[in-house]
Formats: structure tokens, C-alpha cells, sequence
């Protein structure tokens, strides 16, 4: 059966404000997260339906705090905390040096991800 830990990932990397370390196992991926500083991922949502993550998550809180913002409540994990995340949040970080386990479908999060890419690469140009 195939493991993985935050040292042995071979895919992700050190993107200034999280550190992503991932693998995938077959239809999923693996990711180790800590965020650097406050995030707040509605402005790198823009384009996906509602503005939202339409990727589920399961996961769980090594450090920190996470919130999902829902269109009709929010959920706040805490360290200790395991969650699922079903599609239509935004996830918000509020507390530096947070550290989260993710597993998600893997083309659900690539889809994803490509879309806070190119809105991450928009934001940093100027005016």
C-alpha cells in the first residue's frame, strides 16, 4: 500500500506564503499545507462556479485554524480537528504558521488550482 509523509512528497513546493508538499495516489492527492501568513482565497476563486471551490477536501488540522466560508455558514477547524469540506467553500487562513493534512480528488483539485494560479499570477501584476 502506498504512504507518503510531509518529507518523502515529491510534488508541491515553497510558494512564499504556504508550503505545499502533495503526492498522488491514483484518483487523489495528498497534501501537506502550512501557510506563512493570513490567506484569504476569495480573490483567487474569481472565475470557478459561485466563486468557490467546487473540490471537496478531507483533512486534518496539525496546527492552527482553517475556516470554510459556505454561502450559509462558516466552519472553523482547530488543531486536533479532522473535517471534510464539500464543494462551495473559500477557505480563509487567519492564523500564521497554520499546518493542515488535505486529500482530494485529484482532477477536481487540479481544475482548481489552475484557476488560483492564473488569478495568483493576475494579482501580482501591476495596475
Amino acid at each position: 500500500m502506498p504512504k507518503v509523509s510531509r518529507d518523502t512528497t515529491t510534488q508541491g513546493g515553497d510558494y512564499g506564503v504556504v508550503v505545499d508538499r502533495s503526492e498522488e495516489f491514483g484518483d487523489y492527492t495528498v497534501d501537506f499545507l502550512t501557510f506563512r501568513e493570513d490567506v484569504d482565497h476569495r480573490p483567487l476563486l474569481k472565475g470557478l462556479p459561485d466563486d468557490r471551490c467546487q473540490c471537496p477536501h478531507w483533512g486534518y488540522v496539525f496546527r492552527g485554524e482553517l475556516t470554510f466560508h459556505f454561502a450559509d455558514h462558516d466552519e472553523i477547524y482547530h488543531e486536533g480537528d479532522a473535517f471534510y469540506a464539500p464543494a462551495g467553500h473559500v477557505p480563509v487562513h487567519t492564523a500564521p504558521g497554520s499546518e493542515y493534512l488535505q486529500i482530494s480528488p485529484s482532477d477536481e483539485l487540479r481544475r482548481t488550482s489552475e484557476v488560483i494560479m492564473k488569478n495568483l499570477g493576475a494579482l501580482g501584476e501591476p495596475d
